[in-house]
């Protein structure tokens, strides 16, 4: 390398570095995603609220749910409080009837997200705009308790009130609207109410960012979400649902642990800029001429030939059989997120209302899987009697019955 070169390569690290050091120590921007996960201390996280919780409710069992209510609550033995808060929630039809169930088993459920259509319970909401730019948001319960206490929020967000209401069975809690800069009320519509549905009762909130940290920390707003909680029994568990929530609350991958740390991102960065450096001075000086490699050759028709063989000459009906039961099983992993663990009762049930099949048809697959997997040689009618069934099984799931 001659002496020009060596200079623009020193001017081109000392670049680089000058780079990573205004980035490492620039200032980051707040992170404004709404992930309303209790682990996450930015501004839309529910780090403080789940802190909180036992200073609320000190006598009270506060358990965090990971798995879907669906199916936690196949234990009709559970009670408590189920608390759901995030900034969208869409439950099937199955799973929301066993939360009706749970309900009517004398628990409650809380639900605070923007916008809900509950055909079920009869409701519906919709957005509540803003008719002028300097009109401010103001929230109100209408417990006498709370002495008519306003609050307000001031940053963008969706406000959604119920547009239809079941009167008859259901109690307004709290109401939502604009005021204008002459404190005149505009707009209003409800956005709290409870729905006694059997021996418990449904809650339903359509503001979740008063749960949030930013707005538990905003001015006297955390007295708002306090009184929200009120109305939350402290003689059952509370059981906090972390899994519909929008921001995810754990690391999936090295590479996200990685980046999420400012020191060790900044670590890889350099490593890679090291081994860019590596390649360009030494792999240029130890360089060998690249080889020709041949393209493989198209072995398809070598493979459909393998195949044939095993099926026309060696008659091995058991081979093919083994690998159409385990391509099953991994379909039914795979395209129906069941567990192929243990094949019982429940896992046929399971299979069953996902698939669309009857549960009959179902046992019956499976069952022949497992006849076939206890002999030793099959036939060739159970082989194709084997086929017919998987696919019959695959087509209901694709096209329905």
């Amino acid at each position: 390398m001659d002496r020009k070169a060596k200079i623009y390569a020193v001017l081109f690290v000392l670049l680089i570095f000058g780079y990573i050091y205004l980035e490492s120590t620039k200032k980051q921007p707040i992170n404004w995603f709404p992930s309303y996960v209790s682990k996450h201390k930015i501004p839309f996280g529910t780090y403080v609220l789940n802190q909180e919780l036992s200073n609320l409710f000190p006598s009270t069992k506060v358990e965090t749910v990971n798995i879907p209510p669906y199916i936690y609550l196949q234990d009709s033995t559970r009670t408590g409080t189920y608390f759901f808060v995030d900034d969208a929630l869409n439950f099937g039809d199955t799973e929301f009837f066993r939360l009706m169930e749970f309900v009517e088993r004398g628990n409650d459920v809380f639900i605070s997200t923007h916008g809900m259509n509950i055909d079920t319970l009869n409701f519906e909401t919709e957005r509540l705009v803003s008719k002028n730019l300097d009109e401010k948001v103001f929230f109100k319960q209408l417990n006498k308790s709370f002495k008519g206490r306003e609050y307000s929020f001031d940053r963008p967000f969706i406000n959604q009130i119920f547009t239809k209401i079941d009167t008859i069975n259901t109690v307004i809690l709290g109401i939502t609207g604009y005021v204008n800069s002459e404190e005149e009320r505009t707009e209003e519509g409800v956005n709290f109410v409870k729905r006694p549905y059997g021996k418990g009762n449904f809650y339903l909130h359509t503001f979740p960012e008063a749960f949030t940290n930013y707005n538990m920390l905003y001015e006297t707003n955390h007295q708002h979400t306090a009184n929200i909680l009120s109305y939350l029994r402290d003689d059952i568990p509370i059981l906090w649902d972390a899994y519909y929530k929008t921001g995810k609350s754990r690391i999936t991958s090295p590479l996200q642990y990685l980046l999420g740390s400012k020191h060790l991102k900044w670590a890889y960065y350099m490593a890679l800029i090291g081994v860019l450096f590596f390649i360009i001075f030494e792999g240029k000086r130890k360089q060998r001429s690249i080889p020709i490699i041949k393209p493989l050759k198209n072995q398809t028709l070598a493979f459909t030939q393998t195949i044939s063989n095993m099926y026309f000459e060696k008659q091995e009906h058991k081979n093919i059989a083994e690998h159409k039961i385990s391509y099953l099983l991994e379909y039914v992993r795979v395209k129906l997120n069941i567990s192929t663990t243990k094949i019982d009762a429940e896992f046929y049930n399971n299979v069953a209302m996902r698939s669309g099949n009857t549960k009959e048809d179902v046992e019956k697959l499976f069952k022949f899987c497992d006849a076939i997997h206890l002999k030793n040689q099959i036939t060739n009618e159970e082989l194709i009697k084997l086929n017919t069934l998987i696919e019959k099984f695959k087509k209901t799931i694709q096209y329905g019955k």
